[in-house]
């Protein structure tokens, strides 16, 4: 299969986004994630993918719990924020009201429809992401909503390119 014809049937789903939050060791991390799905209804699972080339993905290998935040199609400017810039290079969370929950993942209170995840399982099958797949803690929804696709944000640069991955296991 050719690769423009992989990015072609990739395009025309339009995946909703999400931007996913974590913490280890008072180390804050966070970015935009458009692969993810719900894995299992019960119990509930829920899969994300997580970018070897960004910040997150490092803090994520001593995290074991996570938020994902729903975006709407009113949250271009988060996905911006959370898309476009590398937490090695800048705080993205400087600026933005957040609560942390007793087991330290930090909630963005601008973004309420969310869960909060435990990590069941990490799997690194030698892609460019590495597959999480986590139990669900707890939901919160302000009601039905147009989620932000990626033909929302339009050629969004990534704060870090794929090529710049990861050397940690």
């Amino acid at each position: 299969m050719s690769e423009e014809g992989f990015d072609s049937l990739m395009a025309s789903t339009d995946a909703a986004l999400i931007v996913v939050t974590t913490a280890a060791e008072d180390e804050r991390a966070g970015c935009l994630v458009g692969f993810h799905s719900q894995s299992s209804m019960a119990p509930q699972r829920y899969d994300f993918w997580l970018s070897k080339a960004n910040h997150t993905y490092r803090v994520s290998l001593r995290a074991a719990r996570f938020a994902l935040h729903f975006l709407t199609a009113d949250d271009l400017a988060m996905a911006q924020r959370f898309g476009a810039r590398s937490g090695e290079d800048v705080d993205k969370f400087r600026g933005v009201e957040v609560v942390t929950t007793g087991q330290g993942v930090p909630l963005l209170s601008a973004l309420p429809n969310r869960m909060v995840v435990e990590r069941t399982t990490m799997l690194d099958d030698g892609g460019d992401h590495v597959g999480i797949t986590a139990r669900v803690i707890s939901t919160e929804t302000s009601g039905p909503f147009v989620p932000l696709r990626p033909s929302d944000i339009g050629d969004l640069a990534a704060g870090r390119d794929n090529a710049q991955r990861a050397i940690h296991p």
